[in-house]
């Protein structure tokens, strides 16, 4: 029952960050916005981290590999994401962020030999790439330039962080989750501060106002720091199949909340294109689902 609880938690978080950036954005400018929430959430982290008296890295290539990561996952991802979404809708742009796991295959194919490409993979990426492509033909057509700038940020975010993901697999296995996701937003929020105060000037000179203060606890602690936790709690409590399928739920949440709160349209174009999406990732679930069952020994 607690997993359950957890599962829908966390659906109902990531699905919630998406408005809450685009509400933050009103007031505050993409870059440096990025790199606060980060630097809020590295400071609890690290209190986490030294009341639990993890280990920290000892090995200079697991630092390198924080680095690496970090600036993959956090400076350009959500670099990305949040200047990205300044242009489009936040429902777009979490349906554009789910095709993390299609690309993810992709690179995973590379670096990792138990994580080949299968024709049914193949499909599900086929399908994930067509609803970009429709997505794309949309904004191109009906939104504008900026708009599709902002759709192909998002879309670049997420092969930053599907690689990011990959390399971590590939090569943290012995690194604390906690350590991970600490020395990444540490090393991320970096070159995001630097560039965020050349470009966007002072964060004392920022129209602060209650939404955007609102907006940036919310994406550090709820959304970072919690759900992070949350996360690798139910990770280890429930199969990987269901954690998965969090990746189906939290656009559907994004795109419901944005036409509720923000009152985002979705034209049909979106809507096709995001439906091929999440039919490539649900393939990808199924896919998964079947290679574990095969694996399960008969009694």
């Amino acid at each position: 029952m607690k997993s359950r609880i957890v599962w829908l938690l966390l659906c109902c978080i990531w699905g919630s960050t998406w408005l809450f950036i685009k509400i933050g954005l009103r007031d505050l400018p993409p870059i440096s916005f990025a790199a606060i929430r980060f630097l809020i959430a590295v400071i609890i982290l690290a209190a986490i981290i030294l009341v639990r008296r993890l280990s920290l890295p000892r090995s200079s290539k697991d630092w390198w590999l924080l680095a690496g990561t970090g600036v993959l996952a956090f400076s350009l991802n959500y670099g990305l994401i949040f200047w990205g979404e300044q242009y489009i809708s936040s429902g777009l742009a979490a349906l554009l962020q789910a095709t993390i796991p299609a690309f993810g295959l992709v690179i995973a194919h590379i670096h990792l030999p138990a994580e080949r490409m299968t024709p049914l993979k193949f499909v599900g990426v086929i399908l994930g790439i067509a609803g970009v492509g429709v997505i794309f033909s949309n904004q191109l057509t009906f939104a504008g330039p900026k708009a599709l700038a902002g759709s192909v940020a998002l879309v670049i975010s997420s092969i930053c962080v599907a690689y990011s993901n990959v390399l971590v697999k590939a090569y943290a296995r012995k690194l604390e989750p906690t350590v991970i996701a600490g020395g990444q937003m540490f090393f991320g929020l970096i070159p995001l501060a630097i560039i965020g105060f050349l470009t966007e000037g002072s964060p004392v000179n920022f129209h602060w106002t209650r939404l955007a203060i609102i907006s940036l606890f919310y994406l550090a602690i709820v959304g970072s720091v919690i759900a992070f936790i949350l996360y690798y709690w139910l990770v280890r409590r429930i199969d990987v199949t269901k954690s998965m399928l969090i990746a189906l739920v939290t656009p559907v949440t994004a795109v419901l909340l944005g036409m509720l709160v923000l009152h985002e349209e979705m034209n049909w174009r979106t809507l096709v294109g995001g439906a091929l999406i999440m039919s490539g990732i649900a393939l990808l679930v199924v896919h998964r689902k079947q290679r574990e069952a095969e694996l399960i020994p008969e009694s």
